[in-house]
C-alpha cells in the first residue's frame, strides 16, 4: 500500500468504528496532534479521538497528497450531525505501512455546496 492509502484505510476504520483495524494502522510510538489534543499517544488517540465518528453525518476526502518520502496531506469535508459542516486538513506520517503521526489543522463552518 501506499502512504496515501494507509492514511486513506485509517479514515476509513475510523468512520467504520474498526478499532482493530485502527490499532493495526497506529505504530506504538504514535503521536496525534490537534488544537485539542496536545502530542497524545496511540491509547490516549484510541480512548478519547477514535470513538468520536457517532457525531458525524459524513465524511469525505477531498485531496490526499503525498507531500515527501513520508508525510501525506489531507484535506477533508465533514457534515456533524447537528447539520454544521467543516473542512480540516492533516498532515500525517507514514513509516513502514502505519501512521506515526497525525497533526490536525481546524478549519472553520463551511457551507454546503
Amino acid at each position: 500500500m501506499s502512504h496515501i492509502d494507509v492514511v486513506r484505510a485509517a479514515f476509513a476504520a475510523y468512520l467504520a468504528q474498526d478499532r482493530p483495524a485502527m490499532d493495526r494502522l497506529l505504530a506504538e510510538d504514535y503521536v496525534f496532534t490537534s488544537p485539542q489534543d496536545d502530542h497524545i499517544g496511540k491509547a490516549a488517540f484510541l480512548e478519547v479521538c477514535f470513538p468520536t465518528a457517532d457525531r458525524l453525518r459524513e465524511q469525505h476526502i477531498l485531496d490526499a497528497v503525498a507531500l515527501d518520502g513520508e508525510q501525506v496531506c489531507v484535506r477533508y469535508e465533514y457534515e456533524l450531525t447537528t447539520g454544521e459542516r467543516h473542512r480540516n486538513v492533516e498532515v500525517t506520517t507514514v513509516r513502514d505501512g502505519r501512521l506515526t503521526e497525525t497533526q490536525v489543522y481546524f478549519g472553520g463552518r463551511f457551507p454546503r455546496g
